[in-house]
């Protein structure tokens, strides 16, 4: 018998001074019984960075074929794909074949770090995509944001993003890595 999804109820209010994007968001959001916290969230720090009314959770993990989160037009082109991790660079080339534009969210220490030497120069040579790092312990810091009923007070500046839950406040800076 396959374990459940854990449900978490999510409130965000985001101040993107860049994009001059102001907006509450509130959705339920599934966690995969093998998807880590920091996982989980970094897949929300995602959405808040790019955070856009039609901007949507996929399947994530229970599917091969559908990135963690995407922007669909209303036409049915896929504007944005999101990946995490550390994914293939056949993974990302389907991506860019099927969207006008990928962006890749790695985090944690050296396995990431060594997924960017070996693949930095196939990476660099490629269209339409942008990968951003997020470098320990910030996944971790992160990770402890994680509850059942997630209320969170996002502001954007650049590759900055500042979070509150209302106790704790958290400075996340991301690395653009292309």
């Amino acid at each position: 018998m396959a374990l459940p999804a854990a449900i978490h109820k999510v409130q965000l209010n985001i101040s993107d001074l860049h994009r001059h994007y102001y907006q509450e968001h509130s959705f339920t959001l599934a966690q995969h019984p093998s998807e880590t916290n920091i996982r989980l969230m970094v897949r929300l720090l995602a959405f808040i960075r790019h955070a856009h009314p039609s901007l949507r959770f996929t399947k994530g993990l229970s599917s091969d074929d559908e990135p963690e989160l995407w922007l669909n037009a209303d036409d049915g082109r896929i504007l944005m794909w999101i990946e995490l991790g550390e994914p293939s660079v056949k993974r990302i080339k389907q991506a860019l074949s099927r969207a006008e534009q990928v962006l890749v969210y790695s985090y944690g220490g050296r396995s990431a770090e060594l997924w960017w030497e070996k693949h930095h120069t196939q990476l660099s040579s490629l269209p339409r995509l942008a990968i951003y790092h997020l470098s320990d312990p910030q996944p971790q810091r992160l990770a402890s944001l994680c509850q059942r009923n997630i209320e969170l007070f996002a502001t954007l500046q650049e590759s900055e993003v500042q979070l509150t839950d209302g106790e704790h406040s958290l400075d996340l800076a991301l690395q653009q890595w292309r």
